[in-house]
């Protein structure tokens, strides 16, 4: 005979899973765990013994082979801008009052380039010059001797004072990054001008004394 468990109750049995169920259920188990990542669905969950389990889509599982940078931050590595010339104390421009004694050459200086600052001559790079023109990066020159009417030997001494003066103004200009003109008023000048320093910029601008 078969003996009771105490207090009466029947003990419950184990369900009963023959062989062929039993592969089955492992069989569908392995195909899970088999199957690439990329074949299953994102959003689909796999019941496996009554668990869901979902998986997220393989790319977000490997880093990107080239990341996109992150803004500035990304290239800290690269150098700093370079220091513009504005930046150089010395390539400010400043403005001192015309040093008068010739209102002739102080009206072209004004009204020819145009001037920025009328009444106003402008230091930069330590050089004085008689003008910055309006809205452009020019510093000027201005002559207005009325070279044709000198005989031959004046002529030779003021282009070679001039010629000295007209150097230091030109590599102050260069060298604080501004374009430099020279205004003369007659043709005869610019041409004296011209055979000795065939480089120079020269317009006649007309102005009388």
């Amino acid at each position: 005979m078969l003996a009771l468990p105490r207090g009466g109750a029947t003990s419950r049995a184990a369900p009963f899973h023959s062989g062929w169920e039993r592969g089955a259920e492992n069989s569908d188990a392995l195909s899970v765990w088999r199957t690439p990542h990329a074949r299953q669905p994102a959003a689909s969950p796999l019941l496996v013994r009554g668990t869901a389990i979902r998986y997220a889509p393989r790319a977000s599982q490997e880093p990107e082979a080239n990341p996109a940078p992150e803004g500035p931050r990304a290239d800290r590595s690269a150098p700093p801008p370079p220091v513009t010339l504005e930046r150089r104390p010395e390539c400010q421009p400043f403005f001192v009052p015309h040093a008068g004694g010739d209102d002739a050459h102080d009206e072209c200086a004004d009204k020819f380039p145009p001037n920025r600052y009328p009444g106003m001559d402008v230091l930069v790079g330590g050089v004085r010059f008689d003008a910055l023109q309006v809205g452009v990066r020019v510093l000027w020159e201005i002559k207005t001797h009325r070279f044709d009417t000198y005989p031959d030997f004046i002529r030779e001494r003021e282009i070679a004072k001039e010629l000295e003066q007209i150097e230091k103004e030109r590599r102050a200009a260069e060298k604080c990054g501004y374009d430099f003109i020279i205004g003369v008023s007659t043709q005869a000048h610019k041409d004296a001008l011209l055979r000795e320093a065939p480089f120079l910029n020269i317009v006649v601008t007309g102005c009388t004394r």
